[in-house]
């Protein structure tokens, strides 16, 4: 142990060292008399750019309690036009709102003036989300952009003009998300989705997909849908759960091509659907882990992750997607973003409340099932998303 005799000697030698008591310079280091020594350019460092829309995220998530999080991954629908419960929703702290055709008035105006009651928070207001595709699955009555069965027949650029012209009426209601590019592709008339694909092969339906963003980039979030494809998936998986009987390399070089062209050209969304591959899990895709890894991973996809409507699950009829809290726990832990519920005005008509969806998720994260990372996540991507749309 030093003591402090022996610390006072340590502070008087550096002072003498720093007095002038240090041994002189060597010769090289001299200045002959009459020079003057260059001056030492000392250079500045480069300040690290800090990302504003992440600054934006990290102050808003450190301000959130664990059930502001869970609120804040839920995206849900009230039915009518009066504003006020869809208000209620998003003052509950929920990431965004769905409008269905039960909230459409009869003008742009009505409607611009419906969602700009429903927000709160101008920095990171509700996402606002609507199905326009166009065609068979339209909701706004004034969008007269064609719809899949008239581009797929017309040369990309149609699509991207299109999906342009729909933006643009989007926007001017204050819609901030179209859930509006079918990404899946199937050349069977029978199909439950033919009407809707932007193409009959993969390679047609890509150039489509990636030209609706193209034309959507920039006025509205775009979002491809349904992950991995619903194509191959006989069956409506509004009431069933569809399987393809479909391997995963034949995957890679059919389905999965119009989401990676989508992706690639800029798709801030992608919609899991409620599809099983057993090649690849035995659960459907909005609940597991490995197409979300798929998608992540092999198709490099960094924006949000949106479920389906969750009902969904429940009116399959199957047992094992008859609890609506087990299936939100599921969908999150698999690597879901933001949770898709088409309530009915009363949710308890469903077995739901928006109380217990939010008690489920934080209290699924507080006993380990969804780690605090993975909500943070989840927050964080739709945070960014939410930030973005601000006007």
């Amino acid at each position: 142990m030093r003591t402090r005799s022996a610390l006072a000697a340590g502070v008087a030698l550096a002072a003498l060292l720093l007095s002038g008591c240090a041994p002189a310079a060597s010769t090289a280091d001299r200045t002959a008399p009459g020079t003057t020594s260059p001056p030492v350019s000392t250079p500045t460092p480069t300040p690290t750019p800090i990302d504003p829309v992440a600054r934006f995220v990290d102050e808003r998530m450190s301000q959130l309690s664990l059930e502001q999080k869970a609120a804040a991954v839920l995206m849900l629908h009230a039915p009518g036009l009066d504003p006020a419960p869809l208000r209620a929703y998003v003052e509950r702290g929920v990431g965004g709102l769905i409008l269905m055709g039960d909230n459409v008035p009869g003008t742009p105006e009505a409607l611009a003036a419906l969602t700009a009651a429903a927000q709160v928070d101008p920095e990171a207001p509700a996402l606002i989300a609507v199905d326009e595709e166009g065609g068979d699955v339209q909701r706004l009555p004034w969008d007269a952009a064609p719809g899949a069965e008239t581009l797929r027949s017309e040369a990309p650029a149609a699509t991207t003009s299109a999906f342009a012209d729909r933006a643009g009426t989007l926007a001017a209601s204050g819609i901030t998300v179209n859930f509006g590019i079918v990404a899946d592709e199937t050349d069977d008339p029978g199909s439950f989705i033919a009407s809707r694909v932007l193409g009959t092969d993969p390679a047609s339906a890509g150039e489509r997909v990636a030209a609706a963003v193209s034309g959507e980039r920039g006025t509205v979030l775009s979002t491809l849908k349904h992950f991995p494809g619903h194509g191959q998936a006989p069956g409506d998986s509004h009431s069933s759960l569809p399987v393809a009987d479909v391997p995963l390399e034949a995957w890679r070089t059919g389905g999965a091509i119009p989401f990676a062209q989508g992706i690639d050209a800029g798709a801030e969304l992608v919609m899991t659907g409620h599809l099983v591959y057993p090649a690849v899990d035995a659960a459907p895709a909005s609940l597991s882990t490995e197409w979300h890894r798929i998608l992540r991973e092999d198709l490099g996809f960094d924006g949000v992750v949106v479920t389906d409507d969750m009902l969904m699950l429940q009116h399959n009829d199957l047992p094992e997607y008859a609890d609506p809290y087990e299936n939100a726990i599921r969908a999150l832990a698999s690597g879901a973003d933001l949770l898709l519920y088409v309530l009915p005005a009363d949710p308890a008509d469903v077995g739901i409340s928006v109380d217990g969806l939010v008690a489920a998720i934080a209290g699924a994260v507080a006993g380990g099932r969804i780690p605090e990372a993975r909500l943070d996540d989840a927050v964080e991507r739709v945070l960014t998303l939410r930030h973005l749309s601000a006007p």
